[in-house]
């Protein structure tokens, strides 16, 4: 354990003003990926509530989440599953669209990706409107998997994302 406590991510997280557009305050996580003891402080605390064993797969939703999914499923013994973007999974897929502020969009995975039953641990960087998250949850559900938790590294909570996630449980490690 690296004894990394929130307030310290916080810390380091970049507010960036008018990204992409403006109006927008993009929270930069690339300061908590350089430095070597915050990363993996990150994945400690999102992992902290899930001893190794606990989890069968880890998923991470294209493409932050990635990163932190890819190491929580190292650091549990777990397997790592991408959600990605439609048409970038070679084999056959689940997919679901979901509504953004400007269209739509949809992601897919896999659809032996996950066995029914399996125990899995949603992990991404941010939940903001909580669409996406609540497209990777309806495919999840789709293989009938047995989503244990959702777990963001940052929450901006005037969005109110976490009431799209109805039936999982939903942590981050920073609020906004």
């Amino acid at each position: 354990m690296s004894h990394v406590s929130p307030a310290e991510l916080e810390a380091a997280i970049r507010n960036v003003p008018d990204f992409p557009q403006p109006g927008i305050q993009f929270k930069d996580i690339t300061p908590v990926l350089s430095d070597p003891r915050l990363f993996r402080g990150a994945i400690d605390l999102l992992v902290a509530g899930f001893p190794a064993g606990s989890v069968d797969k880890i998923i991470g939703i294209d493409a932050r989440g990635f990163i932190f999914a890819a190491a929580a499923a190292v650091q549990l013994g777990a397997g790592f599953i991408p959600v990605r973007k439609k048409g970038k999974l070679p084999w056959n897929t689940h997919e679901q669209s979901y509504d953004l502020e400007y269209g739509s969009a949809t992601v897919a995975v896999h659809t032996d990706a996950v066995k029914p039953g399996e125990r899995v641990l949603l992990l991404d960087d941010l939940l903001a409107t909580g669409g996406t998250a609540a497209a990777a949850i309806e495919l999840l559900n789709r293989l009938e998997a047995n989503i244990i938790g959702a777990g963001f590294l940052i929450e901006l909570e005037a969005l109110e994302g976490r009431r799209r996630l109805t039936g999982v449980p939903i942590f981050s490690l920073v609020r906004y």
